[in-house]
Formats: C-alpha cells, sequence, structure tokens
C-alpha cells in the first residue's frame, strides 16, 4: 500500500510572502488626514511631548565629542551594562552577554524571528495585536495561528486554555505583547506561569514583546516581595531562566519618549548572541553610537521621569475613560497597561470606513479596529498619551461627529 499523502501548507517564496503582507490601516487614515486641517491625532502610539532634555543633551554632547562610527552589532558596552543593571534591577540577575541593543523595538522583532522561524514553521499569536507583529513572521514565510481575548464585562481576557491548545507540538514561536497594544490587556503572573511550563514542555520559543512594560497601572497595584509597588507588567524574565527559550523584546520609545530615536534591546540566551550579531549585521550593522549614549542617559538618569510619566497616563485613561463613558452608544474599559483605550461604539462595524470619515468631517484621528486583525472590527483605539485638554477636544469632536450621523 502507498503511503497515505499530507496536507502540508504552500510555503510561499519571499517576493509573495511581501506581496500578501497587510498594509497598515493606520498609516491609511493617517494619510486621509494629510492636508486637512486642524486633525487632532490620536491614532499612533505616542506622546505628545518631546524625549526628556536629559537625553537629548547626551546625544548632543555625544555627537558634538565625535560619536559618528560604527560601534559593536550588539550594541556599545557601557550601553550593554547599563541594560543588564536596569533589567536586573526589575527582573533579577541578568548580565550584559544576554543583551543586545537594536534599532527600534520593531528591528528587535524582526530579529528574533530570524533567529527563531523559517518558512513553514508554525507560530502562533495572541489577538487583538500590533499588524507588525504578526506580519513579521509572514515575511520569513512562517505560518501565522490567532488566538483571540475575549471582550466581556471585565475588559479583555485570555481564556488560556484555549491558548495552550493552540500550542501544539509542532508550534515554533508562540508571540505574546503584554501589555498589549491595543487593548491594554495584561497577562498575569498564573497566566505566565502556565504557559511557560506548556512551552517548556513541548520546546516552543516565548517571543515576548515588552516594549510597555513600565506602563502598567492597575486600580489595585500589585507588591514585589519587598512590599514596594510594582514598577512594571508581569513579566517572562521573572520565571524563566536567562538561557531558556524565552526572548524578550524591549523599546526606548514608550518608557522614555523616544519613538523617533528608534533604539531597542532585546534579552535573549546568550547562546543566540553569536548568530543574532551576524543577523544585525546583515540587517543595520548598529544601533547609532550618539543614539546609544542617549539610551544610556535614559537608563541611568531616568527612573523619577518613567515614574511621573506613568502617573500622568495613568491619569489620562481615568479622564478618557470617564469622558468616553458618558458619551451614548461607547463602551469603555479602563486597561491595565499601555497607552490606549481600545473601545466598541454603535455603528463601528466597519471602523476603517468610519475612521476615515471622522478624519474628514470633524478632525479627529484615532485607529480603526480592523488594523488590529479581524478580532478587532468594531472597535477603535485612542492613544491618551497626552494632555488632558486635547483629550476633551477629541471627545468633543466624537459627539459632534456622532450628532452629524444621528448618533450612528
Amino acid at each position: 500500500m502507498s503511503e497515505p499523502e499530507l496536507s502540508v501548507p504552500s510555503i510561499p517564496n519571499a517576493r509573495d510572502a511581501v506581496r500578501a503582507l497587510r498594509p497598515s490601516q493606520i498609516r491609511e487614515v493617517a494619510n486621509a488626514g494629510f492636508g486637512v486641517a486642524d486633525v487632532l491625532p490620536f491614532w499612533f502610539g505616542e506622546s505628545d511631548r518631546v524625549t526628556p532634555a536629559f537625553i537629548r543633551d547626551a546625544a548632543s554632547a555625544a555627537l558634538q565629542a565625535g560619536a559618528t562610527f560604527y560601534t559593536h552589532n550588539l550594541g556599545v558596552a557601557p550601553l550593554r551594562a547599563a541594560l543588564a543593571d536596569y533589567v536586573s534591577g526589575l527582573h533579577g540577575a541578568t548580565s550584559p552577554d544576554h543583551i543586545a541593543v537594536t534599532s527600534a523595538g520593531v528591528n528587535a522583532l524582526m530579529l528574533a524571528a530570524q533567529l527563531v522561524v523559517g518558512a513553514g514553521d508554525r507560530v502562533v499569536a495572541v489577538t487583538p495585536l500590533w499588524p507588525n507583529l504578526v506580519e513579521i513572521p509572514k515575511i520569513l514565510g512562517a505560518h501565522v495561528q490567532t488566538v483571540s481575548l475575549d471582550y466581556g464585562g471585565q475588559g479583555w481576557q485570555l481564556n488560556v486554555e484555549c491558548l495552550l491548545a493552540a500550542l501544539t507540538p509542532d508550534t515554533k514561536m508562540l508571540l505574546v505583547n503584554s501589555p498589549n497594544n491595543p487593548t491594554g490587556w495584561v497577562m498575569n503572573r498564573e497566566q505566565q506561569t502556565a504557559v511557560l511550563a506548556h512551552c517548556r514542555r513541548h520546546g516552543i520559543w516565548i517571543v515576548a514583546d515588552e516594549v510597555y512594560e513600565r506602563l502598567y497601572y492597575p486600580d489595585q497595584t500589585p507588591a514585589n516581595d519587598g512590599g514596594a509597588p510594582s514598577r512594571t507588567a508581569p513579566s517572562f524574565l521573572d520565571l524563566a531562566s536567562r538561557d531558556e527559550r524565552v526572548i524578550c523584546v524591549n523599546s526606548f520609545s514608550k518608557a522614555w519618549l523616544m519613538t523617533g530615536w528608534r533604539l531597542g534591546w532585546i534579552v535573549a540566551p546568550e547562546r543566540l548572541m553569536d548568530d543574532l550579531g551576524k543577523l544585525v549585521e546583515y540587517n543595520t550593522s548598529c544601533a547609532p553610537a550618539f543614539v546609544q549614549q542617549a539610551g544610556i542617559a535614559a537608563v541611568r538618569e531616568g527612573e523619577p521621569f518613567t515614574q511621573e510619566l506613568v502617573r500622568d497616563l495613568k491619569a489620562s485613561r481615568d479622564h478618557l475613560v470617564r469622558t468616553l463613558s458618558a458619551v451614548p452608544g461607547v463602551d469603555v474599559k479602563a486597561p491595565q497597561g499601555a497607552m490606549y483605550l481600545f473601545f466598541s461604539m454603535e455603528g463601528a462595524s466597519r471602523s476603517l470606513e468610519l475612521c476615515k470619515a471622522m478624519v474628514r468631517e470633524v478632525g479627529l484621528g484615532v485607529a480603526p479596529g480592523s488594523a488590529f486583525g479581524p478580532e478587532g472590527e468594531g472597535f477603535l483605539r485612542w492613544c491618551y498619551a497626552c494632555d488632558i485638554a486635547r483629550l476633551d477636544a477629541g471627545v468633543e469632536r466624537l459627539k459632534r461627529f456622532l450628532a452629524q450621523h444621528g448618533g450612528r
């Protein structure tokens, strides 16, 4: 008897994989706003405040000192040491040998995927999710299965049993973003423990996007062992040894308002560093020297600023939740982390078209839920990392739009 034929997913070539990528609907809405006078943009994930002066001054001084040359693929030694100290203070002992500096957090995500997956591999991602995370493995020819969070009275929640069922032995990599963009959901310690144990049993790599870990403000903040309030969301680094199949990605963009600087880092097993250095060489070669000096200042001197930022963001979150909750037809829950409200609204079943209409008609710019996958359709993402008066102006424009359309 002949052997039964196996059904094997087709493996796209690189050109086909790129052509099949989803274009950014966030950018599509932003492009619709170009040329429109007086737009209030809440669509991108960044603050309306500039990078703190002490960080800008460090970069300026480095430029004046001539820090314009290539550096080590994995980052200058002082920045790797500073990051090792920073990570150790949050998540336990970490050496510079487990740290790689990258040209932005999204570059770190690409590098992590290139380290782990290839054509035909199976990847699982928890969604709704920033589209870059879902699309990056597809560039490499991997197949991505999504496991959606559930939305209900408590906001966005993970059914961990559904996730574990999807993490079959043939899975190569799990993608988790917590705190999550766009929902603000945070994976709790019990869930992380269960997921880590399951992935250990099956040899599955965990790539944890933790760029929002410092933007964490649950209503009742857990305490560390020492009794002090937690400075960070739960992390896989709190549970896993540094040589396990766990890669944590982070960025300077959020906690230090450095979105335009394009600087990030990876915490990964030491055995990956040689290969990671080669990948950096063939992607970007290195992060700019003067930007890395700014990163050192952020890590070494930035804790008071970050704590103040988190307090301000929590106040903005609470204010926007109150004001949006008073708008008829809007359903919004306060998230535990990140810098977004991901809320539903009557008439938002076609969120991309709705967002374009709001830009054109009232100058209100928010991101469509469909940008974050089909699970996000019917929702809108509003970045609240800005002045409260600006948020109030945005809510007034939303009310005006709804009034013009009969409450949708």
